[in-house]
């Protein structure tokens, strides 16, 4: 047999919006010369054979721990897609990210190489220089992760032995076990595939909204709160035109449940107030039309 090709992982996690529950959260699919032999999603919540030559091999204890491993992996996808997003200012929509690892073997000489890179949104994000161990960035939201990455040695030589040593050795030992399979699909060439999704539901809380008054002499009071993702827009009108001045905006806070609150002030003239209408406005992502209160 000639050169044996090993696409260890393919990992897409998608972050789509509220409502889309019937999916599983996490999927992972093992194919090996296009021929399943693995499955794993969040909500079978196990590791489970899909090849014959794969349920004879293997016992019981192998696939809990398989299990383990891919519920480990769910949780650090979950983790970067959040960073990724936040790295391109975004937070909610779909949006995939994937890695790609694997090695290739060949059987004559022995000789070994491989290949470790993340896309996201179709794209090219990171892709890692096996040759001189290192990490590049594809696009420039990528760079805070190349360079957290190339600096810690630790990770690097992991990934290092990853793809030199065991990934290598998992290919023999799948090929081992399928090789009469497939050797009878007639190729030289044999590929295992790991693919794996998850689905990441980024809920929006609309804000609550008050306006208030302690007495005549004191500032006009607007507050939001209970909304998430953190960004919101509060502005102030004065019979229908927009008011800068004697505004004072204070920062968003987090509340204890994990939704953000805001405070706008405006200080205004009792005979100000008396003759003119004026309005609080707050605009949020979760929000169809901008809520508006008048005083």
């Amino acid at each position: 047999m000639g050169k044996l090709a090993l696409l260890m992982m393919l990992c897409s996690i998608q972050a789509t919006a509220a409502g889309d529950t019937a999916l599983p959260e996490f999927t992972i699919v093992g194919l090996v010369d296009n021929q399943q032999f693995m499955y794993y999603d969040s909500n079978v919540k196990e590791a489970i054979p899909k090849a014959e030559w794969m349920e004879i091999a293997e016992d019981k204890n192998y696939w809990d721990t398989e299990t383990q491993r891919f519920r480990g992996a769910q949780q650090r996808f979950r983790a970067m897609i959040a960073n990724v997003m936040k790295a391109f200012e975004q937070t909610q929509g779909l949006h995939t990210l994937q890695r790609m690892l694997g090695c290739n073997w060949d059987e004559a000489t022995g000789a070994t190489d491989g290949f470790w890179q993340y896309g996201y949104d179709g794209n090219n994000f990171l892709t890692l220089d096996v040759k001189n161990m290192q990490w590049n960035a594809s696009v420039p939201q990528a760079s805070s992760f190349a360079l957290k990455w190339n600096h810690n040695p630790v990770q690097l030589e992991s990934e290092k032995l990853h793809l030199r040593e065991e990934c290598t050795d998992w290919l023999k030992k799948y090929v081992s076990y399928g090789r009469s399979t497939l050797e009878r699909r007639g190729t030289a060439a044999l590929t295992l595939l790991l693919t794996c999704s998850f689905l990441h539901t980024v809920q929006l809380f609309r804000p609550e909204m008050s306006l208030f008054q302690k007495d005549s002499s004191s500032p006009v009071v607007c507050h939001a709160t209970g909304f998430f993702p953190h960004g919101i827009n509060v502005t102030w009108q004065r019979d229908r035109e927009e008011v800068h001045e004697e505004v004072k905006q204070g920062e968003t806070l987090p509340n204890g449940d994990g939704t953000f609150q805001i405070t706008s002030r405006l200080t205004v003239k009792p005979e100000d107030l008396k003759n003119h209408t004026y309005t609080c406005i707050v605009q949020h992502k979760s929000l169809e039309k901008e809520l508006n209160k008048s005083k």
